[in-house]
């Protein structure tokens, strides 16, 4: 499913095996992890419920940086993001916003065509990793 930007991956895992195979995959993958945020723990501590919905900040820099010098505003949407969450059925999803969608709206060149198709290629891969069983 694409919507506005994003892509989103059905799983076939719950939150926290969906989130523990896409962080396996990003490190074979020799991504950095920057940060992971646990927006159902952040709830909880303010006595409001949330279903799990957890967001990964990850990527690589040799891959980042040209965007950014290319169009610095592009570093509002890197590094990297994924949100594994559960909808209200408890289907878990895996949403990361489209590489293209990023070019896009960063007005970056075609000569970054080629970096942002391999963007969306591996994004795909890793999103299939984490989510099909």
């Amino acid at each position: 499913m694409a919507s506005e930007g994003l892509v989103t991956v059905a799983s076939t895992f719950d939150s926290d095996e969906t989130i523990k195979r896409f962080h396996a995959a990003l490190t074979a993958a020799g991504l950095t992890v920057f940060a992971r945020v646990d927006h159902a723990a952040g709830a909880a501590k303010v006595g409001l419920p949330l279903r799990p919905t957890t967001l990964v900040l990850f990527g690589n820099p040799a891959a980042g940086t040209p965007l950014m010098q290319a169009a610095q505003t592009s570093g509002i949407d890197l590094p990297l993001k994924a949100l594994v969450w559960q909808d209200e059925a408890g289907a878990v999803h895996l949403t990361y916003n489209d590489p293209a969608w990023i070019a896009s709206r960063h007005a970056l060149g075609a000569d970054l065509a080629p970096a942002v198709t391999a963007l969306a290629t591996g994004l795909a891969a890793l999103a299939r990793h984490a989510t099909e069983g």
